[in-house]
Formats: C-alpha cells, structure tokens, sequence
C-alpha cells in the first residue's frame, strides 16, 4: 500500500520496543503496543527510534521488530524506520533491509558517537538515502547528537530526491519559520520534541513525532486535529494539560519515563535495556504523580462521560 500522499502528515508516536522480564525481546507485546496505537487514532508509528531503543538491539533483533510491525500495522499507516548506526556502511545495510521488510520510510540520524563535520554529515546522509527508494526524514536533534543540521547541509542535500523532510528537536521553535522560509514544501517538517510541538504546528509543522503519545495517543491525536482545523484554545486546553508531563521527552531519561507512563497506563511495560535502568527514588516519584495527574484529568475520558 502507497502512503506517499499521507506521509509526514498528523501524530506518529516513537513506538517503544517492549521486552520481557529477563530483557529478551517481547515480540508480542511490542505488536500489542503498536497494534494499540494504531487502533487509537495515530497517523504512523516510527519504529526503532530512540524509545524503540534502537542501539540497544543487535542486527537479528531489529529485522525481527520491524517484520513484527509490518505484520501487527502494515497497510494500516505508514510505517517508519528509525536508521541510528554506528557507521555509514551499517547505515546502508539497514535501510536496505527496511526496505526490503516493508518499511515505508526512513527516519535518518546521524551516525552514533562520533561527531561529523559538516562534510561528513551530508556524505552520511547521501550515501544512505542513494542506497534506497524509500523517502527519508532527517531527524535534527542537536542536543542529543551534538551535530546540528544547518541550512547549508539542507541546501547541500536538496538535489537528492527522496530525502524529503526533517523531524526538528531543536529545543528552539524558530527553527520551524527558517526552514519553512528557506526552503518553501522542499521540505515537509516534523514537531520533533513534545514540549514545543504545539509551537511547531502552529508554525507550519505538517505533523507531530512524539514520545507521551504512547502513553495517551487519543489526546496527542485531538491536540493534532485541533491545530489542524483552528481550534486553538482546544489545542492550548490539551496542551496545559499534557504540561509538565511533555518535558520528559526532552530530558536524558526520556525512554525510561515514557515506558514508565506506558505502564501506568496499562499500554506496556517499563524494561528498558542496560545501560538504561528504570527510574528510581525521586526522580521515579515525580513521574508518576504526573502521569496519575494527567490519568485523573484525562480530557478524553472526561468528553465520554460528557
């Protein structure tokens, strides 16, 4: 199925990688989380992202997740790929191998651990993309990848044809106005950090790649429709709401919380891989009463009753 018109369009939450007990692959609860969001309402699901713990796999592990999302999803909403390598040949192989297990698009980083110049980093991102059909998002995040996608690498890569947008996690909304008016739809751009997004789709963002969406999917997916059709003191309304629970996706922990949410509510479980350790002491307290804070208040339920 072609999702070429409905890519990069609306909520596609960062789908989490659930594992057992002994930290071996849940498969099956992993479709069960995917499977989950799709049938509340997301637009895609971005497989293998950083709260898909993607460096915590090894190379079997991944093609068994994402042969796992094609069969729980696929034809369903488009299905994204994240590609977080160490090398660029690695990179390659992967994104190859999506390709070839149904993947319907590729979320590209930068390589992992070693920082590039800004040579190396178009090099990166050409290579890869010259090695695929699929269309590929760029996934901009400064302050995680201590590498930024500057306009002049966006103005470099603008002949490759199938590297067609950017998820932006600059923590700076500015960033939206600059590229779009740089760059005009060159670029579809992607809200790529949950405590800005509604500042990005304000902004002309096409859409939203979040990390709480796994844990309240029906209210991200109201927020999206909302600045979508104009409805803004909906959206702000959902938005307060969400606050301060959408910091988390900024911070260091960020998979460790969202996973910790997920399991509060009932969508999946709060494994994460070494060096990951799930929250503990204070920091654990805090993220639990605000995701019981939010469970309370759920604007959702609270339309039901209605």
């Amino acid at each position: 199925m072609s999702f070429s018109q409905s890519l990069w369009k609306g909520v596609y939450p960062a789908a989490t990688t659930q594992f057992a007990q002994d930290l071996a692959l849940d498969v099956e609860g992993t479709q069960r989380t995917q499977t989950a969001l799709v049938d509340d309402g997301v637009d895609g699901l971005i497989v293998l992202g950083t709260c898909g713990e993607n460096n915590s796999l090894d190379r079997d592990e991944k093609r068994v997740v994402l042969q796992a999302a094609v069969e729980a999803v696929g034809g369903r909403v488009p299905l994204i790929a994240g590609v977080s390598e160490f090398t660029t040949e690695r990179a390659i192989d992967y994104a190859r191998e999506a390709e070839r297990i149904g993947m319907d698009g590729l979320m590209l980083l930068p390589c992992m651990v070693y920082v590039p110049t800004a040579e190396e980093l178009q090099a990166h991102f050409r290579r890869v993309a010259e090695a695929t059909s699929l269309p590929i998002m760029l996934y901009n995040n400064p302050p995680a990848y201590r590498v930024n996608i500057d306009f002049a690498t966006l103005d470099a890569l603008s002949d490759v044809p199938n590297i067609v947008a950017v998820k932006e996690s600059a923590p700076d909304p500015r960033r939206f106005t600059d590229i779009i008016n740089r760059f005009g739809d060159r670029y579809a751009v992607m809200a790529g950090l949950d405590d800005v997004a509604l500042e990005g789709l304000m902004l002309g963002a096409t859409g939203w790649v979040s990390g709480l969406t796994s844990a309240f999917p029906e209210e991200s997916v109201q927020l999206v429709k909302a600045a979508n059709e104009g409805l803004w003191d909906e959206a702000r309304e959902i938005y307060r709401w969400f606050m301060p629970l959408l910091h988390l996706d900024a911070d260091h922990d960020l998979v460790q919380s969202i996973k910790l949410a997920e399991a509060i509510m009932g969508r999946g479980s709060e494994h994460v891989r070494m060096p990951r350790l799930p929250l503990s002491g204070q920091r654990r307290a805090d993220v639990i009463a605000w995701v019981e804070a939010c469970r309370a208040t759920q604007p959702s339920k609270q339309r039901k009753a209605a």
